[in-house]
């Protein structure tokens, strides 16, 4: 029997012979069952984004593994997290099938390249969380690189789309996303690409709030490495301490742009004092602003 995600036609039809327009809406329809696909999966994600958090808590390293499509939505997602969450780029790893790629060459065979896999995946160590990423759930890469994590200790995240497969089979936290056929057979970065970046996002923007880099809806620990996202940074501690933007430029130049502690020192800490404050309370800015709050208050 056909796989559904990766094999099995679809059910609008041959999509070739639809009108230009009416093929756009069949593909948009795709794309929206996909994401239907992810629901029954948000208990799983939840788990998942807490054990990502807590290697990460740890100083453990997260390390994403997957080949074609699935590798480029853990290229996009990976990249992302030190600019978005502060998380230090050398605690991320990104293996593709092939490596990344620096053109538009992206070669299929280095997809069955098991031995590739077991290398990139040789130093992972116990309290690592490994996400492997494969439409199908059973490309040799990803099954490879899941089993060799398993073996050396890793708790092993795995999102695939077909059910029952053997790379969700072997994980320690198995994610299925069982988007229906593709518009076009087989053509997986259509709905199951998409249903994989969502819950990509998910993950890690789970795992952000869960390390406290969340704050009111705020990205409180993003790096603010260019214009766009210094002026953002001013945003975010004006708005959470209500402070002028000068004293919020200020707070930020004395923290050398460490958005967290610019917000406890425009709230009254020093800059030692906001150090001390976010390693004491595990970085959950919330816990500090209270404790700051109480100490006032006791002193009134």
């Amino acid at each position: 029997m056909p796989l559904p995600t990766t094999e099995q036609l679809p059910q609008t039809g041959a999509i070739d012979m639809l009108a230009p327009h009416v093929a756009a809406q069949a593909i948009l329809d795709g794309q929206m069952a996909a994401l239907e696909a992810v629901g029954p999966a948000l208990p799983a994600l939840a788990h998942a984004a807490e054990t990502m958090a807590a290697a990460i808590r740890a100083g453990n390293s997260l390390i994403y593994v997957a080949a074609g499509s699935s590798g480029l939505m853990a290229l996009a997602d990976g990249c992302e997290l030190p600019g978005t969450f502060g998380i230090p780029a050398a605690m991320i790893q990104i293996h593709m099938a092939g490596g990344v790629p620096t053109d538009a060459n992206m070669p299929g065979d280095t997809e069955d390249d098991t031995q590739a896999a077991e290398q990139a995946t040789r130093n992972v160590k116990p309290g690592d969380a490994v996400i492997v990423l494969s439409a199908s759930g059973s490309t040799p890469y990803a099954v490879a690189a899941a089993k060799s994590a398993k073996a050396r200790g890793g708790a092993v995240i795995a999102i695939a789309n077909n059910p029952e497969a053997p790379l969700l089979n072997l994980a320690d936290l198995p994610i299925c996303l069982q988007t229906p056929p593709e518009t076009i057979a087989g053509s997986t970065r259509l709905g199951a690409g998409t249903a994989q970046k969502a819950a990509l996002n998910m993950l890690s923007s789970l795992m952000g709030i869960r390390l406290g880099h969340v704050y009111q809806g705020q990205m409180v620990n993003v790096v603010a490495d260019n214009a766009k996202l210094v002026k953002r940074a001013v945003g975010i501690v004006t708005n959470i301490t209500g402070v002028s933007e000068d004293t919020a430029k200020t707070a930020l130049r004395d923290t050398a742009g460490n958005t967290k502690q610019a917000i406890l020192v425009a709230s009254g800490c020093s800059a030692q004092k906001a150090q001390d404050l976010l390693a004491a309370h595990d970085g959950q800015l919330g816990r500090c602003l209270q404790s700051i709050t109480s100490n006032k208050d006791a002193i009134v």
